[in-house]
């Protein structure tokens, strides 16, 4: 009886870790790397397949801002090429089409910039807290224009801390 039970804990936890999610899924707080002071909330997710993320919450605005620039732009795939600068910023996915390299890492997709409207490529690798440079789960976000980027590197969160950023 003992045998059977370890048999059916194996099987179940080995089912489990099948259909587990991407590390990079879940909440994160973006931090401006100058301030170290957090910026936003975000929720990230997969959706057939490909990566997504949403932000939750933005400090220092009032939670219903529409974007600070954009006006008069489109962009395929973004919100039914709605004009950017109509969108509220809070709620919208601002992160769309990601697709899967590896475990954690993920690329070929866009981020907008609400702050100017303008959109970038987009690789996101997710970094396991090692207790010395990473003290936390922690998200790198890197947006691109060619052979230029920057990365900001976005905190684990709570679904409620995620939500909270004023």
């Amino acid at each position: 009886m003992k045998k059977l039970l370890v048999l059916f804990a194996s099987l179940f936890l080995a089912g489990a870790a099948c259909f587990a999610g991407d590390p990079a899924e879940g909440y994160w707080i973006s931090i401006d790397e100058k301030t170290n002071k957090p910026t936003a909330g975000w929720q990230i997710w997969v959706e057939n397949g490909k990566l997504y993320g949403k932000m939750l919450s933005i400090a220092d605005y009032p939670q219903d801002t529409l974007t600070n620039g954009g006006k008069g732009r489109h962009y395929e795939n973004f919100m039914n090429n709605v004009d950017i600068g109509t969108v509220k910023t809070v709620g919208a996915t601002w992160i769309w089409d990601l697709k899967k390299l590896e475990e954690g890492k993920w690329a070929d997709g866009f981020i907008i910039d609400p702050g100017d409207g303008k959109r970038y490529k987009c690789r996101i690798v997710f970094h396991k807290a090692d207790g010395k440079k990473y003290k936390q789960d922690t998200l790198e976000m890197r947006g691109e224009v060619g052979p230029f980027g920057r990365s900001q590197f976005w905190k684990s969160a709570t679904k409620d801390e995620a939500s909270a950023i004023r």
